[in-house]
């Protein structure tokens, strides 16, 4: 077994390769790294002579450790190589690449790569995206060390189990640590959109893409609007109206309003008419009035119900609707007569109806209403949601304390809507 002990790549780097005869052949400029069983293997080293690049099959390898390394062949006896997309290179393909760290939700850079000896292979065993890494590339680890001790201090190690990494590929633009699909999606929104918007374009659009209906559609509420954009643009116009459809309209119309009239058109024929219906009446509204900060998607039930019949509605509506923190209550016309808490409805008698137990005393807002002034009624009677009503009673929309907070501490790049 030609790998004695575990190196990392950094300590192999620029090392002298000799032949039988003791004669050094070259320096290790790189490996080329091939899918391993269980672990991605060196194939074969790199080496550099002068301005030449040649190649030793791993086979080819004699001794492989950070003090020597040496061939069976002879010089002449070593083909040339030319750098190309197709190899995937250790050095040129993986060191400094970003990796997303799902488990600690933060990006890292990938500052080398330790290697073990596995069944006569040399296998990557993980990545060191801790400060070793940094000073082991620079020749001053140990030197470090010792520094260090001379405080009580200590430099730990911080590696990345190659378990967790994705295929690779060559020339790739950044390293994503491989979760199951529970995993991501147990992620909070919040988090998936920090990773989403710190890696390039296009690895960002790679983990959108791969992420099920459901979350892409809570990921993408969190995202800033340009980014949302570019990643509603990044995918399928038939996918895309899947995730604006699982969205709350009022958050899909925020979305469709930053894209172009003709994408945004595209996608709304592909979402159900009366969820795009939804949709485009929101977008009628502007962003910094009541109007645009409401989602017409409510639970509204008539007075003269019961307590236990408004419960099992409940159950079967509020998969539709989120969050619910209050039931409306209308009349006939659809307009709003009461409002009361689900902690009332569970309280009550299961038998009174829901005039008998209703908040009548109401607050409420107009879709014209400033959305400062929105904010000032929710402090002040230390609401969670209030009610948007037109100019007849009617009630429209409703606008929770989560849309109050978007307002009072504003993404980057506040938008606003525009008709589509």
């Amino acid at each position: 077994m030609p790998l004695f002990g575990e190196l990392f790549l950094s300590e192999v780097l620029k090392k002298p390769v000799f032949d039988p005869k003791g004669e050094i052949i070259g320096r290790v400029r790189d490996a080329i790294v091939v899918k391993g069983d269980p672990l991605p293997k060196i194939a074969a080293i790199v080496l550099q002579h002068r301005k030449q690049l040649s190649l030793i099959g791993w086979e080819q390898v004699n001794l492989f450790s950070k003090r020597v390394i040496s061939t069976f062949l002879n010089e002449g006896e070593i083909p040339s190589y030319e750098l190309n997309d197709t190899d995937l290179l250790a050095a040129r393909d993986i060191l400094d690449k970003q990796i997303v760290d799902v488990n600690g939700v933060k990006i890292v850079r990938a500052n080398d790569i330790k290697l073990e000896g596995y069944e006569g292979d040399a296998v990557l065993v993980a990545i060191d995206v801790g400060m070793r890494g940094i000073l082991r590339r620079l020749g001053i680890e140990r030197g470090s060390e010792g520094l260090l001790k001379t405080f009580n201090s200590d430099i730990p190690y911080n590696l990345i189990s190659w378990t967790y990494m994705q295929p690779l590929s060559p020339q790739l633009g950044s390293i994503t640590l491989t979760v199951s699909r529970q995993m991501v999606s147990d992620l909070h929104p919040a988090d998936l959109a920090d990773i989403i918007s710190q890696v390039s374009q296009k690895e960002g659009a790679a983990l959108f893409e791969n992420l099920d209906i459901e979350t892409a559609a809570e990921a993408l509420s969190e995202l800033e609007p340009d980014k949302q954009a570019e990643m509603i643009e990044s995918i399928e116009p038939e996918k895309a109206a899947d995730i604006i459809e699982e969205m709350n309209p009022d958050d899909a119309a925020d979305v469709l309003s930053d894209l172009p009239t003709e994408v945004a058109k595209e996608i709304l024929e592909h979402i159900e008419k009366e969820d795009a219906e939804d949709i485009q009446e929101l977008l009628h509204h502007e962003e910094d009035t009541a109007g645009g900060l409401m989602n017409n998607l409510f639970l509204a039930y008539p007075p003269d119900i019961t307590v236990r019949e408004a419960i099992e509605r409940f159950r079967k509506d509020a998969e539709e609707v989120d969050p619910v923190y209050y039931l409306f209550v209308v009349d006939a016309l659809e307009k709003l007569v009461g409002v009361l808490s689900l902690r009332e409805l569970i309280l009550a008698d299961p038998d009174a109806l829901l005039a008998d137990i209703m908040e009548t005393k109401l607050r409420t807002v107009t879709p014209e209403t400033d959305e400062m002034v929105v904010a000032e009624l929710i402090s002040k009677y230390d609401l969670v949601a209030i009610p948007v009503v037109d100019n007849e009673g009617v009630c429209v929309g409703v606008i929770t304390v989560d849309d109050i907070i978007d307002v009072i501490m504003p993404r980057e790049g506040k938008r606003k809507r525009r008709k589509v």
